[in-house]
């Protein structure tokens, strides 16, 4: 059996993925005591205020927000993180409501609509990951998310929200459920129609035909982590910068988590399920529309498969590749789950509270 890549171990990603994020929430922990003794106040002319006898007012706010999305999984390897989050990155909007309960904690509901993709066409040349490219596989999803997180401010508010710090840096931390539908585009050289199809029901790698295993669900779990700052712009309203991580409970984000199929037992079901299972011999990239001639007959010829002097079309020497054909062939590693990266600029408005009418005298 072929290995698909010379992906890191789970360990060196958690690795990675620990110094990705969770250190930048370390570090603004350990500077909250520095943040206590000289507060952003002092930076924009505003004199420190004492908590003696101060009763905090819970306040509500809605956002708006706009931003990336970066996917990270079988087709965007975590052992090349920095190029995953560029390659692939898409949109997210979404919309939320936070209850600030107490001087520098709240609680957050969270809609959001994000797409990721993901396409190994771009390992094209790169060492370490030609069988990912003569895999060839490519995705779209769009992920439909509602979440609950808590949200912790490193800088106090003191008593009224009307009273809160020019710049407020936070930390969350909290879990998702989260719809998705993964695409992709058939090969244009076969199928006279281009349009993205959804992957699920074609049963890729074999899901729900008999002697295979069920299909993936469509709905799954996330956990959201990350870290963010809230630019005070005036009395009612605020400006945000938030970066976000979601581990998944899925490793199907992109259709690929498991071993291929018998292409026979695909077939049965329909042509474009065996042809959407394994497309190692497709001549272009379909989604980027890329020529791969040159790249399968470097990697044909690294297995002792092909004689570039022979002048044959390297796409008719073999009917198909070894590593990627059989049922013990990996088609994706299943050795973690796909995760995903958020960031986004929002728009802040702060609820005013409940007009207190003086008493009568």
């Amino acid at each position: 059996m072929v290995s698909l890549s010379k992906y890191s171990s789970y360990f060196e990603h958690m690795k990675k993925v620990f110094q990705l994020f969770v250190i930048p929430l370390i570090v603004c922990l350990s500077s909250q005591s520095i943040i206590a003794q000289f507060k952003f106040s002092n930076l924009f002319g505003g004199k420190e205020k004492t908590r003696k006898n101060r009763i905090f007012e819970p306040t509500s706010t809605v956002s708006l927000g706009f931003g990336s999305s970066s996917y990270y999984g079988d087709l965007s390897p975590y052992g090349r993180i920095i190029q995953s989050t560029i390659n692939g990155v898409r949109w997210n909007a979404n919309f939320n409501f936070t209850r600030q309960i107490s001087p520098t904690f709240g609680l957050r509901f969270g809609l959001t609509w994000a797409r990721i993709s993901g396409d190994d066409s771009y390992m094209d040349g790169i060492a370490g990951y030609e069988a990912n490219f003569m895999r060839n596989l490519h995705f779209r999803n769009d992920i439909k998310e509602l979440s609950i997180v808590g949200q912790y401010d490193l800088v106090r508010t003191e008593r009224s929200y009307l009273r809160r710090e020019a710049i407020i840096p936070y930390i969350f931390g909290g879990i998702a459920v989260f719809a998705h539908d993964p695409v992709a585009r058939p090969d244009s050289s076969v199928y006279q129609s281009n349009d993205w199809v959804r992957l699920q029901p074609l049963n890729t790698e074999g899901q729900g035909l008999p002697g295979y295993g069920t299909p993936y669900s469509l709905i799954s779990v996330s956990f959201p982590i990350g870290f963010g700052v809230r630019y005070k712009i005036n009395s009612s309203w605020d400006l945000g910068f938030e970066m976000g991580f979601r581990y998944t409970l899925t490793d199907y984000l992109d259709d690929a988590g498991g071993n291929y199929a018998d292409p026979n037992d695909l077939a049965s079901q329909s042509p474009l399920s065996r042809d959407m299972g394994n497309r190692t011999l497709e001549k272009f990239a379909a989604n980027r529309g890329i020529n791969r001639t040159q790249g399968v007959s470097n990697y044909l010829q690294s297995q002792g498969l092909y004689d570039p002097t022979s002048g044959l079309d390297p796409f008719t020497v073999v009917t198909s590749v070894q590593g990627f054909s059989d049922r013990s062939d990996q088609r994706g590693n299943p050795k973690y789950n796909d995760s995903y990266m958020l960031t986004t600029l929002k728009l802040i408005y702060h609820i005013p509270g409940k007009i207190k009418c003086p008493g009568i005298r």
